[in-house]
């Protein structure tokens, strides 16, 4: 069967086409995602996405004939809707700083860490403070909500027309969840929000074939079934949860670098180093860990080549250079330190870009290490593709590196909600540490500096 998976990322929004016999992408349609920034606050365009979403369904089911559709977006996101499925208020851009405005308001009533697993972040990056901020802002708006939905959900709802909620996206530090006894948390019953939760759904449930207006616009079967979707970063956790033995890690990679350690080391999170517990797409919750490495990668390498050979590498390992976090500051593991370059004058473009790549692959060591992450880690999405990222990370971690062959690693895990819970074989080429001790020496050198 052919699944098209509508994968909306912060960066980028996509629809790809997975065939659940090989467990590969045949077609993706991509376009660039970015917030409106107009009143009445920043917010994700979700009109735009929805014209693309049924022209790409279009397109690709002429090539192949679509057989189910499947959703993950980003987390700290949900939308609003009345009785009618419309919003009413537009869907908060979760960079939007206005939720900090009511800071100490929020953590007044926000359940403490133990509780949900989720730690206190800035901006909208807690989705409760995001609905603190608009009931308390926008009261008449928000008083005619009939349904808070999770991300993954709305898009749902408005190609099948039923609405559902569901745990990885609840469960994506939104204050919302306690991942301890599968409930709604502290905050949703002491603000009155249960009456506006829609059913929890498991992400592999058939909300409902499309509704009959998208099965003639798009030219789909009017029978094509709609699955409830998940949060993308569990995406790329479901196929190693159906195939992999513990202990193992995964990093998803994309906007934000996840890192989340299935039967790993027990170890005590520290919130305040933005480490988390997500809840898998069978429940379970996962220590998890997070920085905004695809957001850095992006600005430190504008409009420069990103190409090196060998002598860079080698240069820069025998020189130390080092850039040191964080580029993006108020989360990550080191959230207050200001970014700065080390033994970094007159590089060349491939000598930054090597140290660029060390800098992201020891932060997500970071990660790894604060999570309690075991055994082999596979590398999901973008940063799979680069091999200086692969190779310091094992010598960081100290353990096997699998690179996903998969572009998009969300895409396969999402396709998978429609293949009745078959088996996934992880693919992708292993890495071990490496034998030669530069690389080790440049990891343990760039943590001794990070503690100082």
């Amino acid at each position: 069967m052919i699944v098209a998976v509508i994968d909306i990322g912060k960066t980028n929004a996509k629809v790809a086409l997975v065939d659940l016999t090989t467990l590969s992408e045949i077609a993706l349609r991509r376009v660039a995602n970015a917030p409106v920034r107009q009143a009445p606050y920043p917010h994700h365009d979700v009109e735009a996405l929805w014209t693309f979403i049924l022209n790409s369904l279009a397109d690709l089911n002429r090539e192949r004939r679509i057989g189910a559709i499947s959703i993950t977006t980003h987390g700290a996101t949900g939308a609003l809707v009345d009785a009618a499925g419309e919003l009413v208020l537009p869907v908060l851009d979760y960079e939007f700083d206005g939720p900090d405005q009511l800071a100490a308001d929020y953590d007044a009533v926000r359940p403490p860490f133990a509780e949900t697993g989720t730690p206190r972040l800035p901006i909208g990056l807690n989705l409760g403070a995001q609905f603190f901020w608009q009931q308390k802002r926008f009261r008449a708006e928000f008083a005619r909500a009939t349904a808070m939905l999770m991300y993954p959900q709305y898009w749902a709802l408005r190609l099948t027309g039923v609405a559902a909620n569901e745990v990885t996206s609840l469960g994506c530090h939104t204050d919302l969840w306690n991942p301890w006894t599968s409930d709604y948390s502290s905050l949703v019953d002491r603000m009155g929000w249960r009456r506006l939760m829609a059913p929890v759904r498991p992400a592999k449930d058939r909300l409902g074939p499309i509704l009959p207006e998208l099965a003639r616009r798009t030219g789909l079967d009017p029978q094509t079934p709609v699955f409830c979707g998940l949060h993308d970063s569990n995406a790329s956790l479901l196929p190693h949860l159906l195939s992999d033995r513990p202990p193992f890690s995964v990093v998803s990679t994309g906007t934000w670098v996840v890192s989340m350690a299935v039967g790993g080391r027990k170890v005590e999170l520290g919130p305040a180093r933005d480490t988390l517990v997500n809840v898998n797409a069978l429940g379970d919750p996962v220590p998890s860990a997070r920085f905004m490495g695809g957001r850095e990668f992006s600005l430190l390498t504008k409009d420069q080549p990103q190409e090196w050979i060998d002598d860079d590498v080698a240069a820069v390992l025998a020189r130390q250079v080092q850039l040191l976090p964080s580029m993006q500051q108020g989360s990550g593991p080191f959230p207050h330190r200001a970014a700065q370059w080390h033994n970094a004058d007159d590089l060349s473009s491939g000598q930054r870009f090597a140290a660029i790549s060390f800098y992201l692959a020891l932060m997500t060591a970071t990660c790894l290490e604060l999570i309690g992450g075991d055994g082999p880690t596979t590398v999901e999405g973008p940063f799979a593709q680069n091999p200086l990222f692969i190779r310091m990370l094992a010598a960081a971690a100290e353990r096997p590196v699998i690179a996903s062959e998969t572009s998009t690693g969300t895409s396969i895990g999402a396709a998978l909600l429609a293949s009745d819970g078959r088996p996934a074989m992880s693919k992708g080429e292993r890495t071990e540490p490496p034998t030669d001790p530069a690389w080790g020496d440049y990891a343990m050198a760039w943590q001794m500096a990070v503690q100082t």
